[in-house]
């Protein structure tokens, strides 16, 4: 990936190109933590860091935070984190550009005896955390999945699909609510871990957005090349949503084409209200970052770490489908509902 200059320590200020650093007045106890995430653009990601921020202010946790500069940014993650363990935290909340590749820094973490939960995005495999808060995003997939089938009724056999991914990495988040997706739509998915195995012959193919609105748009023009007929695109987020809108409505398509997503950010959610988005699956990353500075905060106090949800390998922060177009059989609410719950 792209080499970053954009994380250093904040003791050497910061002006430091890229650095993203809050700190309040340090607690009494004392408790240092740190918030790993994979932009600072992404409004996902923005409101993550206001919740962390948020629940450390009213804790008493001296938080810091960071950001890489796109999606994908492996190099600028690894050099946070090693800032944050010279720091000296005693837990980071990281949500993972490269799932594989950032393990070996987390490693190095946790046998500091830092705490480290990841936000949104298992690593591989999910282990190497000491827990991760997130959205069930299989669950999340097969939701729009489900969603798209059942609003095309019949003619769902005949449909045309894109896939608008991160990148070429095969990120659990992405590969998560792909092949959700494609099993709530009906698609044999072959390997469930593995994107771009599967024969069904209404998938038009798969594109990279890097999870940005222009790299939505360019992805979309990419597999419009390749089959002008597209008339279902899932998008890894909503600003690759509105990105392949945009394409779309370039060459009169805008019509044409039924979107689905995740994120179900307030942005998003009134993209679904003004008919840009069919269906949205919405994720809480405001409880996701504010529920890991508590954890952060209990384990300094009392060495316990947190638990999984009953059943599941991760803590499932929950999942709702925003639609004004309900579906029979697909369980979903309104946008006006929507909006008074985005990322809370």
């Amino acid at each position: 990936m792209k080499t970053t200059n954009l994380l250093k320590a904040s003791v050497f200020g910061a002006m430091a190109a890229g650095l993203l650093a809050f700190a309040p007045a340090a607690s009494a106890a004392d408790i240092g933590a740190c918030l790993v995430t994979k932009t600072d653009s992404n409004p996902f990601f923005v409101k993550m860091k206001e919740g962390a921020t948020a629940k450390a202010a009213e804790l008493g946790v001296n938080l810091k935070a960071y950001a890489g500069k796109v999606d994908g940014d492996n190099e600028g993650q690894v050099a946070a984190i090693e800032t944050c363990i010279a720091d000296g935290v005693k837990g980071i909340l990281l949500t993972p550009s490269d799932t594989k590749a950032i393990v070996p820094v987390v490693q190095k973490a946790r046998a500091a005896g830092i705490l480290v939960i990841a936000l949104d995005t298992p690593l591989e495999p999910i282990t190497e955390a000491d827990m991760t808060f997130a959205t069930d995003n299989k669950q999340a997939g097969i939701l729009i999945g489900k969603w798209a089938a059942a609003t095309l009724g019949d003619k769902a056999k005949d449909a045309v699909i894109g896939f608008l991914d991160i990148n070429p990495k095969q990120v659990t988040v992405d590969v998560l609510r792909d092949q959700g997706m494609m099993e709530g739509f009906g698609i044999d998915v072959k390997d469930p871990n593995k994107i771009g195995d599967e024969d069904d012959p209404r998938i038009a193919g798969h594109d990279y957005t890097d999870g940005s609105e222009e790299g939505g748009l360019k992805a979309m023009e990419n597999l419009l090349q390749v089959n002008p007929n597209i008339n279902v695109i899932h998008t890894i987020n909503e600003p690759a949503a509105a990105g392949a809108y945009q394409a779309l409505k370039a060459v009169g398509k805008e019509n044409d084409v039924l979107i689905v997503s995740v994120d179900g950010g307030c942005p998003g959610v009134r993209n679904v209200a003004d008919g840009i988005i069919g269906a949205t699956s919405q994720q809480y990353p405001l409880l996701m970052a504010s529920m890991g500075i508590e954890a952060i905060k209990k384990f300094a106090e009392t060495g316990e770490k947190p638990a999984a949800t009953e059943g599941k390998d991760f803590f499932d922060t929950g999942v709702t489908l925003i639609t004004d177009k309900p579906a029979p059989g697909v369980d979903s609410i309104d946008t006006k509902a929507g909006l008074e719950k985005c990322w809370g």
